[in-house]
């Protein structure tokens, strides 16, 4: 190409990306002046801090407020993802971010308006068995919520031991709580900064939709039955999150004997060497590289290195965040009360234990020829295949009917849904849908997760799923726009929305009598 024109095609390319990339409007919030981008449209503002960068002598402190900053701030690039170990096989593969300490920083993406109603708001907790996860992966663009006439926010908490952590010294140095769950309160702290600082977005504080997947979608159980998340938002939509939750170490344990958070907590710091439980080891705590503290925990270590059980407790009841498992709660009735969407993939995450058909079935008693015939009518004694069915229904897929039956047995207003959808070019590698395959459908992010693959019956999808979300975060309530109507879920009709193959399909859930064999045979919790 002649120089010239090699110019001219440079500086044609770089006023065409300037056009679909412009700065936007200024935005005031309590911290000082945003300047994100305009993309196709759409406001973006990228990783706004919403709290302290719980660095230093902050790490294992509730998140304290952002500084403020004069002037104006640039907000068109993600922050860092909180501090991790990636896995290969992530769901959510993260973007260019790379993991850190300082991360407590939250993405929004708004219509371009100049005036009018406040609109609704969506609030995306992510998953990653709070271990993995962030707000910069491609998947989760807002750009279709916004384009469809919602606010939409992402952000970032702290994951693994940085999140969840409790320690002798820690009680010591704040005996008031609230302690050990550092993420749930991350949480608490990005919705506080939405009810201050979105309608400057244009967003209504008082109409707020959480979702999430996985971890996002238990974190929100926690949230739903949790008095310190009260008021935080007004509808929720809660993807392959559990329900009964079983149960969560006490941050201090009644007796020496018994495990908690602080006994892991002190296994942890023995295994650096340091040991006490005065304000000296804190401080040797809080001086360990992020390296160590992240002590090659992820995911898949988590279950495959007993050393990792045996030194990080995961969510723990505090008694001020987390007073009960969500079970509790919904039994009781002591759960927000508010519009609940709620469900699980056809084929969720299974953590199978069992080896033998014999183990598999022994906990049905006398309904073992029945539950055989439920969970193996074609009779294949195969352990592996029985053993994942009985596992994804008892960890995903009953304990979102039960939430369902739970909530709406009290009047409260539950939809229930099954994403069996499969991508067009997986159909000859999966056998259902598995765990987080509907998060780039939700998002209508198909492209990013598929790339040159996907088929207009995968966008088409798109279109369905994330349709009822929106509607749902709109009305608080999923029917409209020419879809099947979707009723309020009702133990006696048992009806769910069905994602399937075929499109979207209003049914008694096929799978029933599973279920009711699973809660029949649940052990108490």
């Amino acid at each position: 190409m002649h120089p010239a024109k090699a110019l001219l095609f440079v500086a044609t390319a770089l006023w065409l990306s300037g056009a679909a990339m412009a700065s936007s409007a200024p935005v005031r919030i309590d911290t000082g002046t945003l300047q994100g981008s305009e993309e196709d449209g759409i406001r973006v503002f990228r990783g706004i801090p919403y709290a302290a960068a719980p660095v230093g002598d902050l790490r294992w402190r509730p998140p304290q407020p952002a500084s403020a900053w004069r002037g104006v701030r640039r907000a068109t690039e993600y922050g860092h993802d909180c501090m991790q170990l990636p896995v290969s096989n992530e769901a959510a593969p993260p973007g260019r971010t790379s993991p850190s300490e300082d991360c407590l920083v939250l993405n929004v993406w708004a219509p371009v308006k100049a005036s009018g109603a406040r609109l609704p708001v969506m609030v995306w907790i992510h998953g990653g068995g709070f271990l993995n996860g962030g707000s910069s992966p491609a998947i989760y663009d807002g750009v279709h919520f916004a384009r469809n006439g919602v606010v939409l926010v992402t952000f970032n908490y702290r994951l693994g031991r940085f999140g969840f952590f409790a320690h002798p010294a820690l009680t010591k140095e704040n005996p008031r709580g609230p302690l050990g769950n550092y993420a749930y309160m991350d949480m608490i702290s990005a919705f506080r900064w939405v009810h201050r600082n979105i309608a400057a977005f244009g967003g209504d504080p008082d109409d707020v939709t959480a979702f999430g997947e996985s971890a996002g979608g238990s974190a929100i159980h926690m949230l739903l039955s949790s008095p310190a998340a009260k008021g935080l938002f007004a509808k929720a939509i809660l993807e392959s999150g559990g329900g009964r939750d079983g149960t969560h170490l006490p941050v201090r344990a009644r007796n020496a004997a018994s495990p908690s958070g602080e006994s892991l907590g002190l296994a942890f710091a023995r295994s650096n060497g340091i040991p006490g439980e005065d304000s000296q080891a804190l401080a040797a705590l809080r001086r360990l590289p992020a390296s160590a503290v992240l002590g090659g925990l992820n995911i898949a270590t988590r279950r495959s290195d007993p050393s990792m059980a045996a030194t990080f407790a995961g969510p723990m009841v505090d008694g001020e965040i987390v007073q009960e498992i969500p079970q509790r709660a919904y039994e009781a009735g002591r759960q927000m009360k508010i519009p609940i969407l709620i469900g699980a993939n056809s084929s969720d995450l299974a953590y199978p234990h069992s080896a033998t058909l014999d183990q598999l079935f022994q906990p049905f008693g006398g309904d073992r020829r029945s539950a055989m015939a439920a969970y193996d009518p074609q009779k294949t004694g195969n352990v592996q295949e029985i053993a994942a069915r009985m596992a994804r229904d008892r960890g995903m897929l009953e304990p979102a009917r039960f939430v369902a039956r739970s909530l709406s047995a009290q009047g409260q207003r539950v939809y229930e849904y099954r994403f069996s959808y499969v991508a067009e070019s997986m159909r000859g590698s999966w056998a259902g849908a598995p765990h987080a395959s509907e998060v780039p459908y939700v998002f209508d992010t198909v492209d990013a997760r598929y790339g040159d693959k996907v088929t207009a019956k995968d966008r088409a999808m798109a279109g369905a799923i994330s349709g009822c979300w929106i509607v749902f975060a709109k009305q608080g309530d999923p029917n409209g726009e020419g879809r099947p109507h979707w009723p309020a879920y009702r133990a006696a009709q048992d009806l769910l929305a069905d994602f399937l193959d075929e499109g979207m399909k209003i049914e008694p859930d096929p799978w029933k009598r599973r279920l009711d064999l699973t809660e029949e045979a649940r052990q108490p919790d």
